[in-house]
């Protein structure tokens, strides 16, 4: 387990009520992994509320959830129009989650590529006091990659390496979607003033919740590369988050207006 910014632990965030956990899944032709996968949500977490915000899914994954959620009222759709990315699903994920009394968020694949058997000892964390926000890492002692190629995992540790210097940030895995955020953390971090739609979102959303002064600690797992599908990880969205990584840099030393094309908090409408 590793540290973002040190601090005193924090009173546990239910506040008096039962404990309302959720859990955003996005999802894009997920069909032959989301039922098995909210199983394995509730076998590990039974009372949890699961969101899977589905970007119109032509093999018909939201028709599945349709169906279990039918079935069983901690099962949760929001079926939109088309395929509108994976930032703004995370980011709608949250508005729902916050608006129907969320006190722990944690998002997640749909791939099985993020274990659920790991969320008890994110939310255990969270509970004690000690982190605002938890990631599941590839790359802190006892994490893990299974079934990458070896140029694929190269790759993806230099990009956090990169990452982690060029912004200061002291967590190892920049790029998880694993994520487990409290109430409070989810609000402070104003993800939603975030301009980048792919998987770029993920290291600007670590840049946003380190610079808000929020505890962010990690956790190891062991990720394994999805059982069914295909990956959505093209080539326009990892230049996207380049892109989105170097104007951050950028900033930083004084190039203000790049950083504005990236995370916009002038804009009145943002902060979750």
């Amino acid at each position: 387990m590793t540290n973002g910014h040190a601090g005193t632990s924090r009173p546990n965030p239910t506040h008096g009520h039962a404990e309302r956990v959720w859990v955003v899944i996005p999802t894009y032709n997920e069909a032959d992994n989301i039922a098995a996968l909210l199983t394995a949500i509730h076998s590990n977490v039974p009372q949890a509320k699961v969101l899977v915000v589905d970007d119109n899914s032509p093999d018909g994954t939201g028709a599945i959830v349709r169906r279990i959620a039918n079935n069983d009222e901690r099962v949760h759709l929001m079926q939109r129009g088309g395929k509108l990315g994976y930032a703004s699903a995370v980011i709608q994920g949250l508005h729902y989650a916050l608006a129907h009394g969320a006190d722990i968020i944690i998002h997640m694949d749909a791939d099985f590529s993020h274990d659920p058997a790991v969320i008890p000892t994110m939310l255990q964390m969270v509970r004690n006091g000690v982190a605002d926000v938890v990631v599941g890492s590839r790359y802190v002692p006892g994490g893990s990659v299974v079934n990458w190629s070896l140029w694929r995992q190269w790759l993806s540790k230099v990009a956090n390496c990169v990452a982690r210097t060029l912004l200061s940030l002291p967590i190892k895995d920049c790029t998880s979607g694993f994520r487990c955020y409290t109430r409070d953390a989810s609000m402070r971090a104003r993800l939603d003033c975030i301009r980048v739609e792919g998987y770029g979102f993920l290291t600007v959303s670590t840049y946003q919740a380190h610079r808000h002064g929020l505890r962010v600690k990690e956790i190891p797992i062991r990720f394994e590369d999805r059982r069914f599908g295909k990956s959505k990880l093209s080539r326009r969205v990892i230049a996207e988050a380049i892109v989105a990584l170097l104007r951050l840099a950028l900033s930083r030393i004084g190039c203000f207006r790049l950083a504005s094309k990236v995370i916009d908090e002038r804009d009145e409408t943002c902060g979750v």
